[in-house]
């Protein structure tokens, strides 16, 4: 039995800009910026050989019939290395974030999926090479488009440059490892319907590219968290849940926003104050699921 597993951290988006009209999906991308945490997924593929190529996939303990970027993933594999067609493989993601929440958990695995095939069949590529197949796979799916990279390098970063890893390019944001996300979710959006809806597209587009090089200019979590939100006012998504809890926020001196896309409020905050914060999402965010994490400074590996 061939067996490997890899983690890719999950990601919050704060605000980007799309481009997507490259007909090679490795140019195309998004400028933005955001940060990875330390909550991701954990995918291990284990294949025995076989008469013919089988695949079943498990989200946190259960088959699932459809799971769209892990089976284009799987399709890439096997079209550019026909020679492990003839298997069985199980392919078992652990996610600890929320599903379609703004966490970026169908970019994590992904790449974590591509990571954990590369290794189990020796197929030789470079982390970089692999990592461009999972982005591949996301733009392919419309299920996102700069996700990938960030989460293949880890840290606060800009995306100043749109493309897969190795193409596109990103700067961190130095800070320091006292700050933590507090995120409050009430529900998901759906990534590809924004990404295909003419008039949000427009709102993403007209603003998203002048904050992320304003914030390149000044690149601090202040200015991150402060553009995010200006973004998301601008996107004109924030739902009732979310602008209750974003107006105590503010009321509190803290600055929350909303992930692309996710029915959450999101911040990073220093560890001194994050009780204070925890209050006012408990407050008035009683149906909704707290989560808290450290960022994740190490990017997607190898488990071994």
């Amino acid at each position: 039995m061939k067996t490997s597993a890899a983690f890719a951290p999950c990601h919050i988006t704060g605000l980007f800009q799309i481009f997507d009209k490259p007909a090679n999906p490795l140019y195309a991308g998004s400028k933005g910026a955001g940060f990875s945490i330390s909550k991701g997924v954990k995918t291990t593929v284990k294949a025995v050989k076989a008469a013919k190529w089988s695949v079943k996939i498990k989200v946190n303990g259960s088959n699932v019939d459809s799971a769209e970027v892990s089976e284009k993933v799987l399709s890439i594999f096997r079209s550019m290395f026909p020679e492990i067609g003839k298997h069985e493989v199980l392919v078992e993601h652990e996610v600890e974030a929320p599903i379609g929440a703004g966490f970026g958990t169908s970019g994590a695995a992904a790449l974590s999926l591509a990571l954990a095939l590369n290794d189990a069949f020796n197929l030789g590529m470079s982390k970089i090479k692999a990592a461009q197949l999972a982005h591949t796979a996301e733009v392919e799916c419309k299920t996102g488009l700069g996700t990938v990279i960030a989460e293949t390098f880890g840290g606060v970063e800009i995306r100043i440059k749109p493309g897969a890893p190795g193409i596109g390019e990103i700067k961190q944001i130095p800070v320091s490892k006292d700050y933590v996300a507090a995120c409050l979710n009430f529900g998901s959006l759906s990534t590809k319907e924004f990404l295909t809806d003419t008039n949000v597209r427009g709102r993403i587009n007209e603003f998203g590219g002048k904050l992320v090089d304003k914030l390149a200019e000044e690149p601090n979590v202040t200015n991150l968290m402060t553009f995010s939100r200006r973004f998301a006012e601008h996107v004109g998504l924030i739902t009732k849940k979310v602008r209750k809890v974003l107006d105590e926020a503010d009321s509190e001196s803290f600055i929350c926003s909303m992930p692309m896309f996710g029915e959450s409020a999101f911040t990073l905050v220093e560890r001194e104050s994050l009780e204070r914060l925890l209050k006012t999402f408990r407050k008035h965010g009683s149906d909704g699921q707290i989560m808290v994490s450290e960022i994740d400074f190490e990017g997607a590996r190898l488990l071994k």
